[in-house]
């Protein structure tokens, strides 16, 4: 089981996120400064709300709120890339997890950056394949995005992935407006639309257990394959991967500072601990049987000796 590390809201908004509003309009290093200090702004309200007053107005509700281990409403029912209705619990099977990702395919910067960024890191995971150990879930937060723009996102990312059965582990999803907003606030993902149309929001991927609770969340928008991989195997409860990557699995702790997993000393110092009480248990117990071999051994003798000196 993995340790879960719980940074400060500013410090976890400082490091990982990224805000997805008026990409297109230049100046981009002027704008992504003040999007993350924007966006620490607005993590931090809820805890000081001295800070609402300094959050620019594009930004204000902006924000991902942790439900971990809460359930989805599996019930929602949304369009896949093929215009069919399909109820979220459809896509999970109960065996294996699924990663979600929430934003909108006509977005002009951000959630087409983590989309790339996510596809870059499941091709470096070379042992775990979407539609057989895990699904990946794409949906829209815009409800007047069709089913085609979803099926032209599904297609482009599958060329990419470029991996056999993958199709059946991709889902690009459009809904309403009710039953999207209804699991990104399940989620705790917060994103409001802007006057000119774009949807402000904070860069993360959910990953979902087989049974459709939230397993992690990964803030950024770099996701390395380890990372990715550890999630997906911690997400599935250990379904997933071989005895050895279950191994490391203990062994790591997820920090959200820094997005990744880290090896923790401690659980090294236990296993060390663990190892050297088993050789010592070991050791004693050969000795023991060397002992006892050499006093029967001895005594035997004994015996035969003296059966000889009276003959």
């Amino acid at each position: 089981m993995i340790e879960r590390t719980v940074p400060s809201r500013l410090t976890r908004l400082v490091n990982d996120f990224n805000v997805g509003s008026r990409m297109r309009r230049g100046l981009f290093g002027r704008f992504a400064t003040v999007a993350a200090l924007a966006l620490v702004g607005t993590m931090a309200s809820a805890q000081d709300p001295e800070f609402n007053a300094d959050v620019p107005p594009e930004l204000v509700g902006v924000d991902i709120i942790e439900h971990l281990d809460e359930a989805l409403p599996l019930d929602l029912v949304f369009t896949d890339e093929d215009g069919r209705q399909i109820r979220l619990g459809d896509l999970l099977d109960g065996t294996r997890p699924a990663i979600l990702q929430m934003g909108y395919f006509k977005c002009p910067m951000l959630c087409n950056l983590v989309l790339n960024e996510t596809m870059d890191g499941l091709t470096g995971v070379d042992d775990l394949s979407a539609g057989t150990d895990f699904d990946l879930i794409a949906v829209s937060v815009n409800p007047r995005e069709s089913h085609e723009l979803a099926k032209i996102k599904k297609e482009g990312y599958l060329l990419e992935y470029n991996r056999s059965g993958a199709s059946k582990g991709f889902h690009f999803l459009t809904g309403t407006a009710e039953n999207t907003r209804a699991l990104a606030d399940a989620v705790g993902f917060k994103y409001r639309l802007q006057d000119d149309g774009e949807y402000a929001h904070a860069a993360a991927l959910f990953i979902i257990t087989p049974d459709g609770r939230i397993s992690r969340y990964l803030y950024g928008v770099r996701y390395e394959p380890d990372t990715l991989r550890f999630a997906l195997m911690e997400g599935a409860e250990g379904r997933i991967g071989s005895t050895l990557e279950r191994f490391i699995l203990w062994c790591h702790v997820y920090d959200p500072t820094s997005g990744s997993y880290h090896l923790l000393a401690f659980r090294v110092m236990q296993l060390g601990g663990l190892v050297t009480l088993l050789v010592m248990v070991v050791g004693v117990g050969l000795l023991w049987i060397r002992d006892r071999r050499s006093t029967q051994t001895a005594g035997s003798t004994d015996q035969i000796t003296s059966t000889g000196a009276a003959r």
